[in-house]
């Protein structure tokens, strides 16, 4: 392992461990997971290049988590930048790492969360790691190898409508196989709940016939610990955000004094009016907009107008959002339902489409932002992503949680304090736009 997190004397000169998402939902979902177990945390739009900023009230970071965009681009381009993103990590001290991924195991034939785990075995001098995504909260579970969303197989949920990245094989071994040039093992759960010295046994025995990644099968939290303990050597783990809450921050383990989640999660909060930008067309966030519409201001971009005429459908979305400012905030949404998703997609095509509407809202965001508006929910990957890299935000503190695997988050923009929250296109109830706010007042800083 490289770089030293700690002085002498034991008290943390930076982060210790190093995060490296492949969107940026991905990112402030393990980021708010680290919260919630009493990291603090700090998000990084790319790699590093600076020392980490206090993630909360002037405190050193525990945790730094880099957004990339990297889950859908060539495989070669997504290990250039998880190698920069390594490379900036350790230069800040970091002595582990994680490489975050979505807990679908979003991925294409190829990649990337092979070759990306595979460079960063290399780079960091990890022996083996797990591939662990699931997230019980939010309905991930693994078992015999095979992903589970809710009482569904992976590629009977909506996965497998996803437009860029659909999920059709459940077995995360066969798939993961494919795309990395090391053998996968995995833990089955009769023996990751048999005890430390039977997983210990079992992992010693797989990976000493020659797996260098071995899929991890988890049921609920409770499954968590055990594979924290199993794994506290490793330089690398990989996975979803599920394994953060198991995992103790350093201060507990030089304190004996727990975690302490409230205060790692104190941001400040902004004063404004606010607004939802909904790209994804994942099921979970449809039926968000639909109990949205009913109770928020609310005002559709239809795919078609956005390709005809895209800065003239901006613009008067972002009129209209102004408007209708107001103490409820304003719903900017692409698609009513799954039927109309199909038929924008047969007429366009699954990528111009998506691309079209990352652009707009990405546009809005701006605009609204400029504008005044202070708070945004961003719902989709891809969506946030492109809404991140417009406003140009580099850094975020991460803030209490709206729903498991979406934190509010805090920045500087235009030189006031903005609250973000990037929603993973399948995270959250079907309330999530309407009542996301009500964290805020509860769980952050007024000045």
């Amino acid at each position: 392992m490289r770089g030293t997190a700690a002085t002498a004397g034991g008290r943390m000169s930076g982060p210790y461990l190093g995060c490296i998402a492949d969107d940026f939902t991905g990112a402030t979902d393990l980021a708010g997971n680290l919260v919630r177990a009493g990291h603090r945390t700090t998000l990084t739009v790319g790699t590093p290049a600076a020392p980490a900023a206090p993630a909360a009230q002037g405190e050193p970071a525990d945790a730094v988590v880099v957004a990339l965009k990297t889950r859908t681009v060539p495989p070669a381009e997504a290990v250039a930048a998880a190698l920069d993103a390594h490379r900036g990590l350790a230069g800040l001290g970091c002595t582990r790492y994680w490489f975050k991924y979505c807990s679908t195991f979003d991925s294409t034939p190829e990649g990337n969360i092979g070759p990306v785990t595979d460079a960063l075995l290399e780079a960091t001098g990890a022996p083996w790691t797990v591939a662990c995504p699931a997230f019980p909260d939010n309905g991930r579970t693994v078992y015999q190898g095979h992903l589970f969303v809710g009482d569904r197989l992976l590629s009977e949920s909506g996965m497998r409508h996803h437009p860029l990245t659909p999920m059709t094989d459940p077995d995360l071994v066969r798939v993961l196989a494919a795309q990395t040039r090391h053998r996968v093992g995995l833990l089955p759960h009769h023996v990751l709940r048999a005890g430390d010295a039977a997983v210990r046994a079992h992992l010693d025995a797989v990976t000493g016939g020659g797996a260098r990644i071995v899929v991890t099968d988890v049921l609920g939290n409770d499954d968590f610990p055990p594979l924290v303990r199993a794994t506290r050597r490793l330089p690398l783990l990989t996975g979803g955000s599920g394994l953060a809450l198991a995992l103790p921050p350093p201060r507990a383990h030089r304190t004996g004094s727990g975690p302490d989640p409230d205060g790692a999660a104190r941001i400040d909060v902004a004063h404004g009016p606010g607004a939802v930008l909904a790209g994804s067309v994942s099921d979970a966030t449809l039926d968000q907009t639909a109990y949205a519409r009913r109770v928020l201001p609310s005002r559709k971009l239809p795919v078609a107008s956005l390709l005809a005429d895209p800065e003239g459908t901006v613009a008067g979305a972002l009129e209209w959002a102004r408007g209708h400012a107001g103490p409820r905030p304003v719903l900017l949404y692409s698609a009513d339902d799954r039927e109309e998703v199909r038929a924008v997609q047969g007429r366009f095509g699954a990528a111009d489409a998506a691309e079209a509407v990352e652009r707009a809202l990405a546009a809005c965001a701006r605009g609204l932002l400029g504008s005044g508006f202070r708070r945004l929910v961003v719902a989709g990957g891809e969506t946030s992503g492109a809404v991140a890299s417009a406003v140009g935000i580099e850094r975020f503190r991460i803030g209490p949680a709206i729903a498991p695997g979406v934190p509010w988050t805090a920045a500087e923009y235009g030189g006031r304090t903005v609250n973000l929250a990037l929603k993973s296109g399948n995270f959250g109830g079907e309330d999530l736009f309407v009542t996301a706010e009500d964290a805020l007042v509860t769980g952050g800083l007024h000045a």
